[in-house]
């Protein structure tokens, strides 16, 4: 089994998908769709930290513009953080 992924490298992902959109590299499906790919990974490696861990980077990267708040609301639901 793979080794649990770190809140560093989950946000350091949002940052790469960000910034690709940024520059036009991805449509908005293709944003959808990588999104989903990290979430998936998360699902099936899980994660190194717990909850409350998660939720800060969660509500780290909102707060520095690399995701949207509807974005944020979707990782919260996706990975059961409500």
């Amino acid at each position: 089994m793979a080794a649990p992924i770190t809140v560093d490298r989950f946000v350091k992902e949002l940052v790469k998908l960000k910034g690709e959109m940024d520059l036009g590299r991805l449509a908005s499906g293709e944003y959808d769709q990588r999104l989903s790919r990290v979430i998936q990974e998360l699902r099936d490696r899980g994660i190194d930290a717990d909850r409350a861990e998660l939720t800060s980077a969660i509500d780290g990267a909102l707060d520095q513009g690399v995701i949207t708040a509807a974005v944020k609301d979707h990782l919260v639901r996706r990975l059961g953080l409500t």
